[in-house]
């Protein structure tokens, strides 16, 4: 069976992570934000993974599923938010929020 080295896996998941946090910094769409964090989450669970194989522990995959239910609850959540948002203001523009005031 062919084993992917950690060095890589680790590299993918910085990359993932720079992705992630670029669509977070550069996008104003809510939607694209809240994506943007799910990929963010996916590549540090890809590093608890890659960690955990590499010694041999299941403590990388244990943490996986910590951030599995932490997604699932940060879409339920921030889904809710974004319909709340569209109601009230019409738009996904992140930038609409400076209009929440009082």
């Amino acid at each position: 069976m062919a084993t992917v080295p950690v060095d890589h896996a680790l590299i993918l998941s910085a990359i993932l992570f720079t992705v992630g946090l670029t669509g977070v910094l550069v996008r104003r769409s809510i939607l694209f934000i809240l994506l943007s964090i799910e990929i963010m989450l996916n590549a540090a669970g890809l590093a608890f993974v890659a960690s955990g194989a590499r010694w041999g522990q299941p403590d990388g995959q244990v943490m996986f599923m910590v951030i599995l239910a932490v997604a699932a609850a940060e879409v339920s959540v921030g889904l809710t938010f974004v319909l709340q948002m569209f109601r009230h203001f019409r738009t996904l523009d992140a930038d609409a929020l400076n209009q929440m005031r009082g």
